[in-house]
């Protein structure tokens, strides 16, 4: 037996130390390239001193308590808005199903700039409610498939059940549906508060200088203003905020992976079913209303219709409002997203293997590790982009090479925004792998890296092209981050747009506005193919 031990023990020690090597990768990314940056910038704040003032500035929990309650009224909108949605998703069995699965994605990936001048289309004055409306317009997609993942799999008999004993439709939807899916709507909504909280581009636009929330704070105190200490006092309330939400987001997902699931199936709609179909329909609609009025705005001029917009994105605009033309822009856009994709999907992935081996561990501690750096992985999404990128300023000098005058300082900073969403998105596939294929390819030799590639790499390639590409999409429109670090000389498109709006002359909103519909387009094409390449899985957010 003791013999035994000793040579089962030195096999688990290598997966151990591997298991460990393959963590440090993702983690040591993390600190170098995101907690110091923010520590440095929130350190800087406490030693400049004031941070006692501002938080005691009542105007300060003002911008606290609107971007709370902004963010508060976009996520049950969006919620209410993605149920129909999600049902037609999980249930429905239609012509068109399909179409609906693809065009529901397309808000979540448009770039902030895009959806901001779309709603601006709609309200030129902009305000409380296109502000509402537009981060909602994001997050439908979160609600959508999140819930639908869930509702795919549940087991309907319990429904029939109800039903059977007497129950309406709707009291078995409310007693037994619902219930059930209480944990995906939940984690869908942490995750759409945490989306709207840390809007930037949007209420940029849309809010001016009349509404502010955290984010726009931040950065204008940071930007405008070099108010290190107000911008530090109000990070710290922002990631108060937004590990809430995670903690929240991670109680809910448990208890979502603990539902009982068995064959739901699709079918056609029976009686008031319909009636929910039609809402989903109506959803998506509204959905495509914002898309069809930037078209529209990409064309009009005050004397009619024109293509002007389009062929002058050839030159740098009226009065050389750009340093670069806007193709130039737009090539160094794809650039850009290319790096920052490829660094994501090396770190995510990475992250993702690390999880789910964590997961599968018998020790209570390991799996208690995993939670804990899943977590970690969403921060950040939560922590504001302005903060990150001035963070990069004052502290990457410190590196090999000096990054902040490298052009792939804004690749690194974009990465960051992406990893957090591969990750929900390649780990569901990884832990869906039968661990007994793996457990067979083991016992017949096969080391650990050669089970990743022989078992699990065929099993979820296509849903890591999905992920390389739905990545591809978020860096190819991040503004955030890149605002604060792209170069005059070396814009990104969403960039160069928000340069344009922000100088005079008609033919500068034209070329912004075609800029939109040009990003917009090859969004939604990417996303046709996303969904292709998944075969329609309903992903988690």
């Amino acid at each position: 037996m003791a013999h035994a031990r000793a040579v089962t023990a030195p096999p688990r020690t290598a997966r151990g130390l591997g298991l460990a090597l393959l963590g440090l990768a993702p983690i040591g990314f993390l600190v170098v390239f995101f907690a110091w940056p923010v520590l440095a910038i929130v350190g800087r704040g406490f030693a400049a001193g004031g941070l006692d003032v501002v938080l005691g500035d009542a105007r300060t929990w003002q911008l606290a308590a609107f971007t709370v309650a902004s963010a508060a009224a976009s996520t049950v909108v969006a919620v209410v808005a993605g149920l129909p949605v999600a049902f037609l998703l999980a249930r429905v069995r239609l012509p068109g199903a399909g179409l609906a699965r693809t065009l529901v994605l397309v808000p979540f990936v448009l770039p902030t700039v895009v959806v901001g001048l779309a709603f601006r289309a709609l309200w030129p004055d902009g305000g409380v409610l296109p502000i509402v409306l537009a981060n909602a317009f994001f997050n439908v997609v979160v609600v959508a498939r999140t819930v639908a993942g869930l509702w795919a799999r549940l087991d309907s008999r319990t429904t029939d059940a109800a039903r059977a004993l007497g129950a309406s439709p709707w009291r078995a939807f409310r007693s037994v549906t619902l219930p059930a899916l209480a944990p995906a709507i939940a984690s869908a909504a942490a995750v759409v508060f945490l989306f709207c909280a840390t809007s930037f581009g949007v209420v940029l636009i849309l809010g001016g200088a009349r509404y502010r929330t955290l984010e726009t704070e931040i950065y204008l105190r940071t930007v405008d203003l070099l108010d290190l200490s107000g911008a530090a006092a109000l990070s710290l309330i922002q990631f108060a905020a937004v590990v809430a939400a995670l903690v929240l987001g991670g109680l809910a997902r448990r208890r979502k992976d603990g539902a009982r699931i068995g064959s739901g199936g699709t079918r056609r709609p029976r009686g008031g079913e319909w009636w929910v179909v039609g809402a989903a329909g109506v959803v998506l609609a509204l959905l495509v209303t914002p898309i069809v009025a930037l078209l529209a705005e990409s064309v009009s001029t005050p004397d009619g219709w024109s293509f002007a917009g389009y062929r002058a994105l050839t030159s740098t605009g009226e009065k050389g409002a750009l340093q670069v033309s806007g193709w130039d822009a737009a090539v160094n856009s794809v650039k850009v997203a290319i790096d920052a994709t490829l660094l994501a999907m090396v770190v995510g992935v990475l992250a993702s293997v690390v999880l789910v081996a964590l997961r599968r561990s018998p020790a209570k501690a390991a799996r208690g590790l995993g939670e804990t750096m899943d977590a970690v992985l969403m921060l950040p999404l939560g922590v504001s982009a302005v903060t990150v990128g001035f963070g990069y300023l004052v502290t990457l000098d410190a590196l090999p090479g000096d990054l902040r005058t490298s052009p792939y300082l804004v690749p690194l900073a974009q990465a960051l925004v992406i990893i957090p969403l591969v990750v929900r998105m390649v780990l569901p596939v990884l832990r869906s792998v039968d661990v007994r294929l793996r457990q067979a390819a083991s016992t017949l030799g096969a080391s650990p890296l050669r089970v990743w590639r022989e078992i699990d790499l065929p099993l979820t390639l296509r849903p890591l092209v999905a992920a390389a590409g739905f990545g591809f999409v978020v860096a190819l429109g991040e503004f955030g981050a890149t605002s604060f670090l792209a170069r005059p000389t070396a814009p990104t498109l969403p960039v160069a747009i928000a340069s344009l709006m922000a100088r005079p002359g008609e033919l500068n909103n034209q070329m912004a506005y075609a800029a939109c519909a040009l990003l917009m387009l090859v969004t939604v094409l990417a996303v046709a193919l996303i969904d292709r390449l998944g075969r329609g899985r309903v992903g988690e957010f």
